[in-house]
């Protein structure tokens, strides 16, 4: 088994000094800013896995979200009881949510994925793997020049990053579709 293999079945068994280490990890990350950049990957073979590369150009941003807030607050003035309280459909999921937040805060940097690290009861937290598409490393990288390119310019705010296909139901092209005869 390589090192990314054992990196996952850790994050999957949490024995419980882990668990003790992630309850106090998520009460400083609490305490900090909702949108902070950070040097390393939490979750390295996830990371990995995603197309981070630990070289200039590519910036990890863990972005918090708030969980809930899916029904409309009482209005306290007179309505007709049928208005008073609307359920709000979630179109986006929470993680798609966390990559356009980032990316507003970031303007210059273009998202490439995310990833789950987190959660407690009101938020969620999720690291943004980010790329300059201007620095050098970047677009002379033919795995990730495309990046740089006018056309993928705001991919994240067009639904175009993967949690976002998979929300809109993009991701699987064989699943859930019907079967002509």
């Amino acid at each position: 088994m390589g090192l990314y293999q054992h990196l996952k079945t850790t994050f999957e068994k949490q024995p419980k000094d882990l668990l003790i280490i992630h309850r106090s990890r998520l009460i400083a990350w609490r305490k900090e800013p909702v949108t902070i950049r950070i040097e390393k990957p939490t979750k390295l073979n996830r990371a990995r896995a995603l197309g981070y590369k630990a070289k200039p150009g590519f910036i990890l941003v863990r972005q918090r979200v708030l969980r809930g807030g899916r029904m409309r607050p009482k209005i306290r003035a007179g309505r007709r009881s049928r208005h008073m309280r609307h359920k709000k459909v979630l179109v986006m999921s929470y993680q798609t949510v966390a990559e356009q937040r980032a990316a507003s805060k970031y303007p210059n940097l273009e998202v490439l994925n995310s990833y789950f690290v987190g959660k407690d009861g009101e938020s969620f937290w999720y690291e943004v793997i980010m790329l300059d598409k201007s620095h050098p490393s970047v677009f002379k990288d033919p795995h990730y020049s495309w990046v740089a390119s006018p056309a993928n310019r705001g991919r994240v705010f067009r639904g175009l990053t993967s949690s976002a296909r998979k929300s809109r139901g993009l991701r699987n092209k064989g699943f859930g579709a019907e079967k002509v005869r």
